[in-house]
């Protein structure tokens, strides 16, 4: 079964539910989808909100491997996202002698602002911890205690300096196609990291429709007079 943990933020719930429905769309093995919110995670992830942080789970996303009692792979992604393709492509990526996988974008943002009017900050391997195929029983990874992410540096997480580089792993970037920024035509997950249709400012970005198509997919409930049967 894939694991698949999607940061939930309740400013972005319907991201959330629309991520969700295209994994089950386009999955053709079982999947197993959880949210990683704050809310539940009273008492475990207790370190203060950092001013530039934009969303619920900036950090809450190093406890994926803890979650999964550091047994097995995971996968972690934004919510801001919709699958296009077979997620059970990327789950076929796993690789023991990595602790991770990632996308190694070179990501320089150019705006200060994105949505909801928060910072753009700018770093570098920025983007890299969106997506993340997690070795959950790896040495490098079993330091991921919710003491050790709630004390690590912000950029030492989301960097993965805890990790040695040849430990990183390379994802193919049609796995974290960054709207705005990516130029190809080859997505098979889709990033709306500065922001989506669902904002009324980015409605027109690239990829809006493939947003509102999930989305309008999401939303169907039959009544009975749309049933068929037979």
């Amino acid at each position: 079964m894939i694991r698949w943990f999607i940061g939930f933020d309740p400013v972005e719930t319907g991201t959330y539910h629309v991520m969700s429905n295209s994994l089950i769309r386009h999955s053709s093995m079982p999947i197993s989808i959880t949210p990683v919110s704050l809310k539940n995670l009273g008492g475990i992830l207790t370190r203060d909100r950092h001013p530039l942080q934009s969303n619920d789970f900036a950090f809450s996303r190093f406890l994926v491997p803890w979650m999964c009692n550091f047994e097995g792979w995971a996968v972690f992604s934004d919510c801001d996202m919709v699958v296009l393709d077979d997620p059970a492509k990327l789950w076929a990526l796993r690789d023991d002698k990595y602790a991770v996988k990632v996308v190694h974008h070179n990501h320089v943002p150019e705006e200060e602002t994105k949505y909801l009017g928060t910072t753009q900050t700018k770093y570098a391997r920025k983007n890299w911890s969106s997506v993340v195929l997690w070795n959950c029983a790896h040495p490098a990874v079993r330091r991921l205690s919710p003491e050790f992410v709630n004390a690590a540096d912000g950029l030492d997480l989301h960097q993965f300096r805890f990790i040695e580089d040849n430990l990183i792993g390379h994802l193919p970037k049609a796995w974290n196609y960054l709207v705005g920024y990516d130029k190809t035509n080859d997505a098979k997950l889709v990033h709306y990291t500065t922001g989506g249709p669902y904002f009324e400012e980015y409605r027109n970005c690239d990829y809006h429709q493939d947003w509102h198509k999930e989305k309008s997919l999401a939303d169907i409930i039959l009544q009975t007079k749309d049933v068929k049967r037979g």
